[in-house]
C-alpha cells in the first residue's frame, strides 16, 4: 500500500523563500499523516506563471538553491517539488526529493501556448517520460499538460510499468472546468488501468484563478479523494498500486509515436500500516457558488499578495458597484472596504440612498463626495474652446472622469487600493469611460457579462441576511450621466446582448454564424463593431479575474491598428 498526500498550497510568484517555508510546513504535516510520499502542485518553489522572471538567470538560480536548501530535511517521506530547472535550457520540472537529496528531475513534454499560456517563450519541452520506483511500486511521474495529452500517460503505464501516474499541475480556472478535467482524467485511469493523482495549485495570481481540485481516481474511474475548491488543503489517500498490476496493461497503440521512459530507483519502500487513511472526498460546488468563490479568492490574493490592507469603491447605487462591494466585504472583512458615494445633478435620490444602504448593511466606511463643483469648474474651463459646439458624450464623460480622479486622490493620500466596477458587456461595448469609471487597480468583473452580475448579486443575497437593497435588482441600468438616461438608449438588452458577446468574443464566432443562431444580422454586425472599435479602451484598463475559457487580457491579444472590420 502506498500512502500518498496532496499538498494543494496558495504559493505567491517570486516569494521563493515564503514558498520554501510553506513547502516545508506541508511536509512536516505530510509527515505526521504517515504518507510516504507527498505531492506539491506545478513551480511551486517559484510560483506560477514566473513569467519573465525565468528569463533572470539570478532568480532560476535561487529557485535551485531553494531546492537545495529543503533536501536535508526530508527524511522519513519523500517529496515532488516543482521548480523551474536550468538544463540545456529552462525546464519546468518536477524533482523528487527523499533520503535528504534531490533525487531524479521529470521535466515537462508537453509545453502549452494557448490561451494565457506562453510555457514555449520561456521552457525548453522534455524529452523522456519518468517512472520512479519505491520497492515494488511504480510511479509515473508527469507535470499538468502532460497528463492532457495520451502518449505520456501510457508510456509510463506501457513501457514502465507504472500504477499510480501523479501528475503535478497549475491550471488556471475558469467555470466548470473542474469537472471538464476530473471526467479527462477519469479516461486516462480506465485506459491505462493506472491510479491517477492529481495535484493542483491554489489561489490567485493576477488574472489568474486557481481552484485546486486536487482528485485521487483509481483504474476503474471512481473518485477516491477530492481535495475542497478554492482552500489550501491536505488530501491523503491509501493506493493499493498492486491493484493495478492484476489487470493487463495498456500496450502502445500503432502508428503513435513511443515517448521514450527513463526509469530512476529512489531507495525507499512504502510502508505497511495497519490502520488506513480516511481519504475525503469533498463535493464540487453549485455553479454560482463556484463562480462567486474564485472572485473572492482572486480579489483576496490579489489585494493581499500586493501589500494593500484596503479596498476603496465608488458606490452608485448600481448592480455593479454593489457586487463588487459585496465580494470585497467578503474577500478582505469589511474594515479592509472603503465606498464612495460621488453623485451629480443627475444623480437620482434613489441611488444615493440604495448605496448608504448598501454600505449600512456590509458595515463598511462611507465617504460621501459632491462632485457638483468639480464639474461645474470643467465646464467653466472648457467653456470657451467648447463654445458653439452641442453638449455630448463629451460632457458625461467628465463626470465619470472625475469620480476616477477622485478615486486615485484617495488611493494616493491614503493607499487603498481602487477596485473598477465595469462589467465584460461594458467593456467589451465600449460602454465604460476611458479614464474615468475605468480608472483602477483592479478589475473583478472584467469576465462577469451583465447578466451573470445579477445572478451572482441574487446568489449572495440568499447566503445569510441580504445585504443588497432589492431597488437595486429592479431599477433600470443606468450611468445616470444626463437626465432619464438608460443603458438601453445605447445597447440592446443584456439578455440579448450578453450570448452575442459569448460567441463573438469568447467563441470566436462569425456574424453569418451568429445570425444563423438566431439573432438579426443588423443587431450582431452593430455589437461586433462595438467591441472591435474599443479594443484601445480594454488595452489600458486594469488586470481583472478570468472566469471564462477566453477573458479580455492574455486571453484575447487583438491588434490596436486593424483594418479588419465587419462589413
Amino acid at each position: 500500500m502506498l500512502r500518498v498526500a496532496l499538498a494543494q498550497v496558495n504559493f505567491t510568484v517570486g516569494d521563493i523563500k515564503g514558498n520554501q517555508r510553506k513547502i516545508l510546513r506541508w511536509i512536516g504535516k505530510a509527515r505526521k499523516a504517515d504518507a510516504d510520499i507527498v505531492a506539491f502542485p506545478e513551480l511551486a518553489i517559484s510560483g506560477y506563471p514566473p513569467e519573465d522572471l525565468l528569463l533572470r538567470r539570478e532568480f532560476l538560480d535561487d529557485c535551485r538553491k531553494s531546492l537545495e536548501a529543503i533536501a536535508p530535511r526530508v527524511r522519513g517521506i519523500s517529496a515532488i517539488v516543482g521548480f523551474p530547472y536550468l538544463s540545456d535550457g529552462v525546464r519546468n520540472a518536477a524533482a523528487v526529493v527523499a533520503n535528504g537529496q534531490v533525487s531524479p528531475v521529470a521535466t515537462k513534454i508537453h509545453l502549452p501556448n494557448y490561451g494565457v499560456f506562453d510555457e514555449k517563450r520561456y521552457f525548453t519541452p522534455g524529452d523522456k517520460a519518468c517512472v520512479v520506483k519505491m520497492g515494488d511500486a511504480r510511479i509515473g511521474l508527469s507535470i499538468c499538460e502532460d497528463l492532457w495529452f495520451e502518449d505520456v500517460a501510457e508510456a509510463q503505464a506501457a513501457q514502465g510499468g507504472a500504477q499510480v501516474l501523479v501528475n503535478i499541475s497549475s491550471s488556471p480556472y475558469h467555470a466548470g472546468k473542474g469537472g471538464e478535467r476530473e471526467e479527462m482524467f477519469r479516461e486516462r485511469a480506465l485506459a491505462n488501468n493506472a491510479f491517477i493523482v492529481y495535484v493542483n495549485l491554489v489561489g490567485g495570481q493576477d488574472e489568474l484563478v486557481f481552484d485546486g481540485n486536487s482528485v485521487v481516481i483509481d483504474p476503474g474511474g471512481n473518485v477516491i479523494a477530492r481535495a475542497r475548491q478554492f482552500r489550501e488543503d491536505l488530501i491523503i489517500a491509501d493506493i493499493d498500486y498492486r491493484r493495478a498490476r492484476t489487470a493487463s496493461r495498456p500496450v502502445r497503440r500503432p502508428g503513435r509515436s513511443a515517448v521514450p521512459v527513463e526509469t530512476f530507483d529512489i531507495k525507499t519502500t512504502p510502508r505497511p500500516r495497519k490502520k488506513a487513511a480516511s481519504s475525503r472526498v469533498a463535493e464540487p460546488m453549485e455553479h454560482l457558488e463556484e463562480i462567486y468563490t474564485a472572485i473572492v479568492t482572486g480579489t483576496h490574493d490579489y489585494v493581499r499578495k500586493n501589500g494593500f490592507n484596503k479596498v476603496v469603491i465608488g458606490l452608485s447605487g448600481g448592480i455593479d458597484s454593489a457586487l463588487v462591494a459585496v465580494v470585497a466585504a467578503d474577500a478582505l472583512g469589511r474594515d479592509g472596504v472603503i465606498g464612495v458615494s460621488m453623485p451629480s445633478r443627475f444623480s437620482s435620490r434613489g441611488s444615493i440612498t440604495d448605496a448608504e444602504k448598501l454600505a449600512g448593511n456590509l458595515g463598511i466606511s462611507l465617504v460621501r463626495i459632491k462632485i457638483e463643483n468639480a464639474f461645474k469648474a470643467y465646464l467653466r474651463t472648457l467653456g470657451g474652446v467648447f463654445r458653439g459646439v452641442p453638449r455630448d458624450v463629451t460632457e458625461e464623460n467628465i463626470q465619470a472622469r472625475i469620480r476616477g480622479n477622485m478615486l486615485m486622490a484617495l488611493s494616493n493620500k491614503f493607499g487603498w487600493l481602487v477596485l473598477s466596477t465595469g462589467n465584460k458587456s461594458e467593456l467589451a461595448t465600449g460602454y465604460c469611460t476611458l479614464y474615468g469609471d475605468m480608472a483602477g487597480g483592479f478589475a473583478i468583473l472584467k469576465d462577469v457579462p451583465k447578466t451573470l452580475v445579477y445572478e451572482l448579486a441574487a446568489y449572495r443575497n440568499t447566503k445569510g441576511k441580504p445585504v443588497i437593497p432589492q431597488a437595486v435588482f429592479t431599477k433600470p441600468p443606468s450611468a445616470e450621466l444626463r437626465f432619464d438616461q438608460k443603458d438601453e438608449d445605447t445597447l440592446p438588452p443584456y439578455a440579448t446582448l450578453d450570448p452575442v458577446l459569448d460567441m463573438y468574443v469568447v467563441n470566436d464566432m462569425g456574424v453569418d454564424e451568429i445570425v444563423a443562431a438566431g439573432y438579426k444580422r443588423a443587431l450582431v454586425g452593430a455589437v461586433a463593431r462595438m467591441v472591435d472599435g474599443n479594443e484601445y479602451k480594454r488595452r489600458q484598463g486594469p488586470p481583472g479575474i478570468r472566469l471564462t475559457p477566453k477573458a479580455f487580457g492574455k486571453d484575447r491579444r487583438m491588434p490596436l491598428t486593424n483594418r479588419y472590420h465587419i462589413k
